[in-house]
């Protein structure tokens, strides 16, 4: 074998590990110098990364490969940084390589090599590849410039523009390809500029529509404006009335996601494994969780041990939609946890041995009966509502002032009368409304291409005022209905309103859209009548 000469005994390649839901690229070096036969790994590396040395040589062997007969001192970098997982085995093994001569350092150097490796030398597939992709892209110029992985990770991998990727399925193919004797692969080893049009959504087509409800022809514009501005959403209404029926058809009038917010949902559910298979494909459609009214507080927002950090799902209806069906059933403390993240678009988890912020951009949509009965708001023969009222008050208290306060769009539902089914005979199916939605979406994009939003629920409020004053009637409009709100919710109102003149195709907000928005957001006294 030809034989490169490295400096020293010393040569460094790259890889990454996984902090919650974030890669952070690392450094591996290795040198190889004189001292009792042997390999250490220093920079806080757990139980299964040090199972590494023995995976590593047994790989390094069977590829036909020489181990140094020499002490092998490896280094992974930043030393702070807790290292977790065994997806760093392919870089140390090159690393190695690269140190002893048997690989050019120069080559080695702009590597990012990602996988674990089996006793045979084959390359196994590493939790976050995609996560991983991402913190490349988005990392400094000095950082490599190509992903080495294997066959499973590769096809994941080349869905990221402007990365390099080199597929191969052993060790001893990708010492072949970085030593020159085996030729690039055309398709495997290629720069993907853009995404492929034809990358299809692993989501599975549910095949609920909205043109399924008919009548609550207020509550489906409800849902439009709601779709069309990224709010939140509560439905209040007497059991059976349609709040699940409508609250599961609202992701159909959701667009896809965009490259970039495609490839962050992802990254987040190829790490927690919820949402299906996400190897052949992006996640097109917006994710949707809807868990069962006993989930824990962790379920919900995250947190785990020390040695094993879990995801919630707020952090996994990233960009999509978190429904919580029956939510006066969630014990509060649960429901109060989402105040935050519904507040700054993330969720903070302290721990003794670790801290993370974790992405929680989602939509909030609650459904929720008026009374422990369900029979509240709209009795009928058979099916009057039994409960006091000193009890239907004490059951919406479970659902907190500060949580209603930052649901943008809150509305009451009433049995269908016979003349509102027959004024929707034909309702609209979901393609049309999403079709609408779609195009406010653009339009309000195009309001903000000069600042660093994409909506206008994620202006602050001061920026909110400041470049986008309401015009005097309709300022007027706003502090004669919102005098008893709070703050956060006047500032709610706005965004709502300036949804609802995009609808319009206004380039602001009038008076009709103010009360409107006002409308949407449901009385205190309508919530426990």
């Amino acid at each position: 074998a030809h034989y490169w000469g490295s400096v020293m005994g010393l040569a460094h390649t790259y890889s990454a590990v996984l902090v919650g839901v974030q890669a952070h690229i690392i450094q591996v070096q290795a040198d190889v110098g004189q001292g009792l036969p042997g390999l250490a790994l220093v920079g806080l590396p757990d139980s299964a990364l040090n199972e590494a040395r023995d995976r590593v040589r047994a790989a390094v062997v069977n590829s036909g490969l020489k181990w140094p007969d020499k002490k092998v001192t490896v280094s992974l970098s930043p030393a702070w940084l807790p290292k977790r997982g065994s997806g760093l085995d392919v870089a140390i093994a090159i690393a190695i390589l690269a140190a002893h001569g048997q690989l050019p350092v120069a080559e080695v150097s702009r590597i990012l090599a990602l996988g674990e490796l089996g006793l045979d030398g084959s390359i196994r597939p590493a939790a976050g590849a995609l996560a991983t992709a991402l913190a490349l892209r988005r990392s400094a110029s000095h950082s490599p410039d190509t992903i080495a992985a294997g066959p499973s990770d590769g096809r994941t991998l080349r869905a990221v523009p402007g990365l390099s990727v080199i597929d191969v399925p052993t060790l001893a193919a990708l010492v072949a390809r970085l030593t020159g004797e085996q030729e690039p692969d055309p398709v495997g080893d290629r720069e993907m500029p853009t995404l492929p049009a034809t990358l299809a959504s692993v989501d599975e087509d549910t095949g609920r529509d909205m043109s399924e409800v008919r009548g609550q022809l207020e509550a489906k514009r409800a849902l439009e404006i709601a779709a069309a501005g990224g709010h939140h959403v509560a439905l209040l209404g007497r059991a059976g009335v349609g709040k699940t029926l409508l609250a599961e058809r609202f992701p159909t009038l959701l667009p896809d996601l965009d490259d970039e917010r495609a490839l962050e949902v992802t990254a987040i559910h190829q790490l927690t494994g919820r949402g299906g298979n996400v190897t052949d494909g992006l996640l097109r459609r917006p994710p949707w969780f809807a868990p069962h009214h006993t989930a824990s507080r962790a379920a919900m927002v995250g947190g785990g041990s020390d040695s094993k950090p879990s995801i919630g799902l707020v952090s996994s209806a990233h960009h999509g939609v978190l429904f919580l069906d029956e939510a006066a059933e969630f014990e509060p403390g649960v429901l109060d946890a989402l105040r935050e993240p519904l507040e700054s678009g993330a969720v903070s988890i302290a721990r003794a041995g670790f801290h993370l912020s974790l992405p929680a951009q989602f939509q909030l949509v609650i459904a929720t009966n008026p009374c422990p009965c369900g029979n509240a708001l709209d009795t009928h023969t058979g099916a009057q509502c039994r409960c006091t009222p000193a009890q239907r008050r004490k059951y919406l208290a479970r659902l907190s002032g500060p949580l209603l306060d930052r649901v943008d769009v809150r509305v009451v539902l009433r049995r269908p009368s016979i003349a509102s089914l027959r004024d929707d005979s034909s309702p609209e199916e979901s393609a049309v409304i999403a079709t609408r939605v779609a195009l406010v979406r653009e339009a309000i994009r195009h309001r903000l291409a000069d600042t660093p939003w994409t909506s206008m629920v994620e202006v602050s409020a001061k920026e909110l005022m400041q470049r986008w004053p309401l015009d005097v009637s309709a300022a007027n409009a706003l502090e004669l209905a919102c005098r008893d709100d709070s703050l956060r919710g006047r500032d709610r109102v706005i965004r709502v309103s300036w949804t609802i003149a995009a609808l319009a195709d206004r380039p602001s907000p009038n008076t009709g859209d103010v009360e409107e928005a006002v409308a949407l957001r449901a009385s205190e006294d309508q919530w426990v009548a």
